[in-house]
């Protein structure tokens, strides 16, 4: 089979009418059935069957179906860069963060970005630390951002902000002008917890389960966004990281530091050897710049 002949079948795939199929192609009808026909001769079987006025898919198509997806989305990046090529573009800057950095942070410094290089064209994903590492290392991605230091001895990990976990609470929990929550404040109460393993607060998460009597966890979730969520509609308090923190004030949570303080790092993540684009160089002090921003606040 050629790449025009799985062209043509998705296209048939999706509208089911020669004429639509066509159209979407940008070729002449009788075309796209000399494309169908070829194939079939090729291939030995019937592709589509006529029913009711429509092109239905035989079992043989079907079965191709899911491999011809595959070849026909791994020729997107091609069409890409072909198209920047086509216009002068620089190559995208291939950005993957962690979740709560994908809120405010990164959009935030893209901004700055484009306003600093508005022909640099971006590509920007949001993934746990793992995937952010496996990215990395099949350079799908130029640029990792996390709150985790994954110790990958192939991975440059640079700090390049810090901030504290937060309490996220009700409107009116804490006191006017509390400034932090000590953990034995937190003691009996009802919190959020997240379900599977936190890289960012181990050690905070023992001290928690050791308090007496202990936080009362009824409900988990799988992000700190969702826990974010979830004290905004009423269900109890929770521990986060300042980024997912941000903002919350002015959305109606009563927001502080919890006490002893636990660090909270932003790590820049790159694969070693990899010498950084001047534009990749000009984002890591927008980020800088717009994390103490966010976390000044």
């Amino acid at each position: 089979m050629r790449l025009r002949h799985i062209e043509v079948i998705q296209a048939l795939l999706q509208t089911g009418h020669l004429g639509t199929a066509a159209e979407w192609l940008q070729l002449p009808v009788a075309e796209v059935e000399a494309i169908l026909r070829d194939a079939e001769t090729q291939l030995g079987f019937m592709l589509f069957a006529s029913v009711r006025g429509r092109l239905q898919a035989t079992r043989e198509t079907l079965e191709l179906r899911d491999a011809m997806t595959r070849v026909y989305d791994a020729l997107e990046p091609v069409q890409r860069l072909a198209s920047s090529l086509r216009h002068y573009q620089a190559p995208p800057l291939r950005i993957i963060c962690a979740p709560p950095l994908a809120q405010h942070l990164l959009p935030r410094s893209i901004t700055a970005l484009r306003r600093r290089c508005p022909d640099v064209p971006c590509t920007l994903l949001s993934q746990p630390t793992r995937h952010i590492v496996q990215s990395l290392l099949l350079r799908e991605s130029d640029l990792g951002l996390s709150l985790h230091d994954p110790e990958h001895p192939d991975i440059h990990c640079q700090v390049i902000a810090q901030g504290k976990l937060q309490l996220l609470a009700p409107h009116g929990w804490l006191q006017p002008r509390q400034k932090y929550i000590s953990l034995q404040d937190l003691a009996g109460q009802s919190l959020l917890g997240l379900e599977g393993h936190d890289p960012l607060s181990p050690a905070f998460d023992h001290k928690l389960a050791a308090l007496r009597p202990a936080p009362v966890v009824q409900i988990r979730v799988q992000t700190h966004q969702m826990m974010r969520a979830m004290v905004e509609a009423g269900e109890g308090l929770a521990i986060v990281d300042p980024f997912t923190a941000s903002g919350a004030k002015g959305g109606g949570l009563d927001v502080c530091p919890v006490s002893p303080a636990v660090p909270i790092n932003l790590y820049a993540l790159s694969l070693k050897g990899t010498p950084a684009a001047p534009a990749i160089q000009s984002l890591l002090e927008l980020v800088t710049e717009q994390a103490e921003a966010l976390l000044s606040h």
